[in-house]
């Protein structure tokens, strides 16, 4: 379900930002060439703390900023606001409970009991991610792991940077590297759940699965912290 908003909202984005140009104006209107030459261009939106009011954006750095290296104490606490926010317990219910209507996990049962047993799982899965995405690994590795927005640019150069940005960050001297800190860490959750779910999905296949919707979860999510400030600043301006 979140991977199907991400998509419907970066479609809506597609209309906001691939409008076609206005018709050239008037001989009368036209702009000398210095003129257009020293029109500022438009200032970037700045990234909120949280997108729609309600999920948590505190990874994102808004375009234009460069903000010195985290410290591993920002980075553990922006991995427990994302793990322990009040919203990440509604999305794992909402989750959870998809997941146990679907009966995507037969061993796990059904009902009250089995919906707990899809809950205290989504829960674990989601806090180990983070800890292991945004601060253990990042620490050791010296990655920034934040999401630095380009905030200008055409919708697809956006949308590319934006989704590749779960292959490539930032390190601590602000030089791109390979984002090991994202691959490496989400197969290592992965790893772990493997603990604790049924036998039947301890299988390769699964985890792979398992594996790609997470990685391609946080590309999503990279795109929409990309455009959500414009998106909103859109219906701000015509409301």
């Amino acid at each position: 379900m979140h991977s199907a908003v991400l998509a419907g909202i970066s479609l809506f984005a597609v209309s906001v930002f691939a409008q076609q140009p206005p018709a050239a104006p008037a001989p009368s209107q036209t702009l000398s060439a210095d003129s257009q030459a020293s029109a500022p261009a438009p200032r970037p939106q700045p990234q909120p703390k949280r997108i729609l009011g309600v999920m948590p954006n505190y990874r994102a750095v808004s375009a234009g900023e460069i903000p010195p290296p985290p410290t591993a104490k920002q980075a553990f606490k922006i991995a427990t606001q994302n793990s322990f926010d009040y919203s990440s317990f509604a999305f794992v219910g909402i989750t959870s409970l998809m997941a146990e209507g679907t009966n995507a996990h037969p061993q796990l049962g059904k009902g009250v009991g089995g919906f707990s047993e899809y809950y205290w799982r989504g829960l674990v899965d989601k806090t180990d991610g983070n800890y292991m995405v945004v601060f253990l690994l990042p620490t050791i590795l010296h990655e920034d792991e934040r999401y630095y927005a380009k905030g200008r640019g055409g919708f697809w150069k956006r949308s590319i940077y934006s989704a590749s940005r779960v292959l490539i960050t930032p390190n601590y001297q602000g030089h791109n590297t390979f984002n090991a800190s994202e691959v490496f860490g989400r197969g290592m959750s992965q790893a772990i759940s493997l603990t604790y779910y049924p036998s039947s999905d301890r299988t390769a296949g699964e985890f792979m699965t398992k594996y790609g919707y997470a990685v391609g979860r946080d590309a999503l999510t990279n795109v929409f912290r990309e455009f959500w400030p414009d998106i909103a600043h859109h219906f701000h301006r015509t409301d």
